[in-house]
């Protein structure tokens, strides 16, 4: 995997066009620098104040959107004297863009609109089971409030 870090997570300011009776919003070209492949494409809806964490892809990269509502994603490594760093990206319909997440972070993420929230996953692979890692929720420590 090389080294990973939470400053190799990109995010990406995505378009949206107003159009009569409904806006077109953009997630990803091929042609962009954080185009990876395509494997699948799938959604995920979480409940206002729901956390779904702790996960690490070994080899999925990641291309969150948030399309409908509003999502904190909390990133989270650790360095040599075990001292976990987070990084805090909130992104949906209050600030349209899009999270590139490469292999090998830990991470997970809560709904922070009052209705449920869209979030968007373009992955580079399908979905493998063997390649993700899960911790339980108190495994890291973060304070979700």
């Amino acid at each position: 995997m090389g080294t990973i870090n939470l400053a190799n997570i990109l995010v990406t300011p995505l378009r949206r066009i107003e159009t009569a009776g409904g806006d077109v919003l953009h997630a990803l070209q091929k042609t962009e620098k954080s185009y990876a492949g395509f494997g699948e494409v799938y959604f995920s809806w979480v409940l206002f104040g729901a956390t779904k964490a702790w996960k690490r892809h070994n080899r999925m990269t990641m291309n969150l959107v948030v399309p409908v509502g509003r999502v904190k994603f909390v990133f989270c490594s650790t360095d040599e004297a075990g001292v976990s760093k987070f990084r805090i990206e909130e992104i949906g319909e209050h600030r349209y863009a899009r999270i590139t997440v490469p292999p090998g972070i830990w991470f997970g993420f809560q709904g922070l609109e009052e209705t449920k929230s869209l979030v968007l996953n373009i992955a580079n692979i399908a979905h493998d089971p063997n390649e993700v890692e899960r911790l339980a929720l108190t495994d890291i420590k973060y304070i979700w409030s």
